[in-house]
């Protein structure tokens, strides 16, 4: 008994006999000739359309309680005007939060009239 033929495992395919030139685009731009700007990039800054009324952030208050009565409360309350507090435990949280409230109504940067200051 024979064994049956096997096909060859892998082809070999055949070489071009001829080299074939690459096409070439038919509008090709000469030296020396502008480039155009690529379609939606703007030329120029413009200023950003979101400007809002005006107000910023100025003062913050950062409050971390954890709903499990044995864990320790924190906080801290901070300004752009230089002004930063924390506080550990729950009697001292409370009284940071009232600080927080005093130093909005004294604050320089949101209160230009006050620490002395008269409008003119």
């Amino acid at each position: 008994m024979t064994a049956p033929s096997r096909p060859p495992l892998k082809s070999i395919t055949p070489t071009a006999t001829t080299p074939h030139a690459a096409p070439q685009p038919v509008d090709t731009p000469t030296a020396g000739e502008p480039k155009g700007v690529a379609e939606g990039v703007p030329i120029a800054v413009r200023p950003d359309p979101q400007q809002g009324d005006g107000r910023r952030p100025v003062a913050w208050l950062h409050i971390v309680a954890p709903p499990s009565w044995g864990i320790t409360p924190s906080a801290r309350s901070w300004c752009t005007c230089g002004y930063e507090r924390q506080a550990i435990g729950r009697a001292a949280v409370l009284q940071l939060i009232a600080a927080h409230g005093e130093h909005r109504t004294a604050c320089p940067l949101l209160n230009p009239t006050s620490e002395g200051r008269t409008a003119a």
